[in-house]
């Protein structure tokens, strides 16, 4: 069943040949590449488990993860392999066709339009078969009720051939291939309902049954079509990131030459001409220009920011008020918006221990379900002798047993949370990481750039004199140390000064010659030229000239927003709260003293791993919050880590979630879902197991009709759904 179009059927075409393959892959850490297929048909925990199973058992095959909502599958392979893996010969070989996944958020969704039309036709023409049915029930004679009956055959069997085919497709591929999904049962209970009615039909009999085929098709499509638009609506946050990415820019070519080019093309070093009003295709920097940016994707923030030389860009932000010269620094699938979709699509199809189980339950669910019907027949044949009578008893048990809801249970509530928190600014990479998320006792935050905004500012400002100020900004302007850009924003708006010379001396500072005097600008023992520089680290900042001193400036950093009303919510839910800083011991205690909190200071990147794992072999579930390099020993050790989006690109790469705005409120946020996101989990868990332990024996002992069945197979779906989208309810409160 192909939902993709001609573009599709190309790129599975294309996808055939192993170097199409190679080069729609990328490289990720540990040696090891990925690649992203499109696997239109599945749509069920078996599906999960074959495509799967099949996948990782081929040699070089690091994972292979099954996204429903997307029908993606990503596969993790050696990088090593000199071609990779057939892929897409493998997946043929169980049933499914693939084809390499290009995300589009324009497509629209052939997939539901599918399922509303074989809804509406099931639903005219149950409503039509069950106006016969009135009648044979109202006292016709027997050649009226033959006719009647013969009417019903006649709607019913078109009915079941077009709408049908949503579940006879899948189930004759499972089939085929040697193995059982959830539409068999499906299958077979509408087509044994069917078969009966016929054979009733032909032999005059007093009863049919086209009325309860019909309807079980109009239900249980009802169910697979609200299961569809449920997956479609906890997505259309992914749709919408996948809208803010440009389609192509202008490049300009080293002979001068403007050449507009597919973003999939722009790599590394490329000069792109960004004209007003155009999104930024990939992650930049800025070389000429001055404009406003709407950076909302990225900061949550609704004020433009100004951007300038040397600034860096987000890929998908927008360009408002001015052309600008920018040099790309990733390629499309490195960048910074490619990374979201990433982790919002990673939030999805996790595996947490609970999806593990509802998986594999699901997995073999489909076995045991013709095993329960095979001997309720038995039963019945043996106890009555009326086979008819037990037909229609196990008909029913095959319809009600289907582990939809089972299948449902997990997977709703994580794509409802991943949309919850991405609304809010919070990037999920792995679905897992929610369930570890709720279950931290204890939080540890780095200070610089997580706690504090990163950002040193200069102390009284206003009490320099302005021609000093001028001085030491003009000096700090020739370097990125952050005591200099807070130096160099600091001083007044004043021509330029020049310089006879001017040097930066790494860990010193800098100095410049002008009209024959050395102008010194850094530590203060280096100033003065008393002596050399030293190793550890410095709060203030000197200006000397010859070695005399002119001013003192010292630095603060000011607190993150919302970070003492995070650290409050967070004491007050009675989680345990710590300072792990590289930083010196004052400000570092003068943070914690203020916050209320714990503190520990000057510890290296292996002294924060091991404080978090002695954290862990004392029993704490720890959550790891840090931005920086030396964050990311900690960011891996602990149970669960959060970075902000600010944070260098190995500490966004090992933490578990990524908060894009910078309000510290998103920590108490996260921790709020991911516990309710538990709690709904287990519920769902219990609904569908609950329904299954009460339907099966009342199934069993014939208490229960074949469209009796399919409205509560259908039923429990539906409130496994209702009950995962609660979520969004109860976090808006």
């Amino acid at each position: 069943m192909s939902c993709c179009g001609t573009g599709a059927e190309l790129a599975m075409l294309a996808a055939t040949d192993p170097r199409e393959v190679l080069l729609a892959s990328r490289p990720i850490a540990g040696n090891l590449r990925q690649t992203d297929l499109s696997v239109p048909e599945a749509h069920c925990g078996a599906c999960i488990h074959t495509v799967e199973k099949a996948l990782g058992a081929l040699p070089g095959v690091s994972s292979a993860r099954l996204n429903l909502s997307t029908r993606r599958v990503t596969i993790k392979w050696r990088a090593d392999l000199d071609t990779p893996p057939d892929f897409i010969g493998t997946l043929r070989d169980v049933g499914y066709e693939a084809h390499l996944f290009e995300v589009d958020g324009d497509a629209g969704d052939t997939t539901l339009s599918g399922l509303i039309r074989a809804l509406a036709v099931s639903g005219f023409a149950a409503g039509n078969i069950m106006l016969l049915s009135v009648s044979i029930w109202s006292g016709a004679d027997p050649a009226t009720r033959d006719l009647f009956h013969g009417l019903s055959a006649l709607i019913a069997l078109p009915t079941l051939i077009y709408s049908g085919r949503v579940f006879f497709r899948s189930a004759w591929q499972a089939l085929c291939h040697g193995r059982t999904n959830m539409d068999v049962p499906i299958s077979l209970g509408v087509l044994l309902a069917f078969g009966m009615s016929l054979y009733e039909t032909a032999t005059h009999g007093p009863h049919a049954y086209f009325d309860a085929s019909v309807s079980l098709l109009f239900f249980l499509l009802i169910g697979r079509t609200l299961d569809h638009m449920m997956r479609e609506r906890a997505r259309v946050a992914v749709k919408g990131l996948a809208r803010l990415a440009a389609r192509g820019a202008l490049v300009q070519q080293v002979d001068g030459a403007q050449t507009y080019m597919p973003v999939a093309e722009i790599k590394p070093g490329m000069t792109i001409l960004l004209a007003a009003g155009e999104r930024v295709p990939v992650d930049a920097v800025v070389m000429q220009g001055r404009s406003a940016l709407d950076v909302a994707l990225v900061t949550g923030e609704s004020v433009p920011q100004s951007a300038q030389p040397g600034d860096m860009l987000r890929a998908g932000t927008l360009n408002l008020t001015g052309p600008l010269t920018i040099t790309a620094t990733a390629a499309a699938n490195d960048s910074f918006l490619a990374e979201m979709l990433r982790m919002m699509e990673a939030a999805e199809h996790g595996r947490s221990a609970y999806r593990r189980i509802a998986d594999r339950a699901s997995a073999l669910y489909a076995p045991v379900v013709h095993l329960t019907a095979a001997i309720t027949l038995a039963g019945w044949m043996f106890v009555e002798g009326d086979w008819h009578h037990a037909i229609t008893i196990a008909v029913a048990v095959l319809i009600i047993t289907c582990p939809c809801a089972l299948g449902l249970a997990v997977p709703m509530v994580q794509v409802v949370a991943a949309r919850r928190l991405f609304e809010a600014g919070i990037m999920i990479k792995d679905g897992g990481a929610l369930e570890r998320l709720a279950e931290v006792d204890t939080i540890v935050f780095d200070k610089t750039g997580t706690l504090t905004e990163g950002q040193p500012r200069l102390v009284d400002a206003d009490s320099f004199d302005p021609a000093m100020l001028t001085l030491a900004g003009s000096i700090a302007a020739h370097s990125r140390h952050p005591f200099s850009r807070a130096l160099a924003s600091a001083r007044p708006v004043a021509p330029p000064m020049i310089f006879d010379a001017i040097a930066e001396i790494p860990g010193c500072g800098i100095e410049a010659w002008m009209e024959g005097s050395l102008l010194r600008l850094g530590r203060p023992e280096w100033a003065l030229q008393s002596v050399p520089c030293s190793d550890g680290a410095a709060s203030s900042v000197m200006l000397s000239r010859d070695g005399r001193r002119l001013a003192d400036f010292r630095f603060e950093d000011s607190l993150r927003a919302g970070a003492a009303d995070t650290i409050a919510d967070l004491k007050r839910d009675h989680f345990a709260i710590e300072i792990v800083s590289g930083d010196r011991e004052a400000p570092v205690r003068a943070l914690a003293n203020s916050l209320g909190v714990a503190a520990f200071a000057g510890v290296l990147p292996g002294g924060k791993a091991e404080h978090v794992a002695d954290l862990a072999k004392a029993g704490k579930k720890v959550l790891m919050v840090g931005d920086g390099l030396n964050d990311t020993p900690a960011l891996m050790a602990a149970h669960a880590s959060m970075a902000p989006a600010s944070a260098a690109d190995i500490g966004r790469n090992a933490a578990d979630l990524v908060f894009l705005r910078d309000n510290l409120s998103a920590v108490p946020l996260a921790l709020a879902v991911a516990r309710a996101a538990r709690k709904l989990v287990k519920q769902n868990l219990a609904l569908a197991v609950g329904y299954n332990v009460i339907a099966v024996p009342v199934a069993v002992f014939g208490h229960v009709t074949p469209l009796v069945a399919a409205v509560a197979m259908s039923g429990s779906s539906i409130v496994v759904v209702a009950n995962a989208l609660r979520l969004r309810r109860t976090m808006a409160r």
